[in-house]
């Protein structure tokens, strides 16, 4: 009886995890000519569901750094150069203004639903 209600409870685990992680989709927002880009476009605002991930990437041959203050997630990805990327996972609903520390310019509105 032990063992069935250990398999049970592992089971219901497995469950909710992938539950938790289903439906989750990944964006890649570049960093290209001082301007936050998405398919090739530059964006000011963009929007995504809870739980989803965004990869920044660098196109550009200087440096950029990606940091948000924003209640619903702060962050600070540090300075990198072209070609590399950082990502930030959205576990909130709400707006969040991301920023490059470098570039003052670029702005996104990211709005998490």
């Amino acid at each position: 009886m032990r063992a069935m209600t250990t398999k049970m409870m592992m089971v219901a685990g497995a469950l909710v995890l992938l539950a938790t992680g289903a439906g989750a989709a990944e964006y890649t927002v570049a960093q290209h000519n001082k301007t936050f880009e998405k398919d090739g476009v530059k964006i000011e605002k963009f929007s995504i569901k809870v739980g989803d991930t965004v990869h920044f990437k660098n196109l550009d041959p200087w440096f950029h750094n990606v940091f948000s203050l924003s209640d619903i997630k702060t962050f600070d990805l540090g300075s990198y150069p072209q070609g590399q990327f950082k990502s930030v996972v959205f576990d909130k609903a709400g707006t969040a203004e991301v920023e490059c520390a470098i570039h003052p310019q670029m702005v996104l509105e990211l709005e998490v639903k």
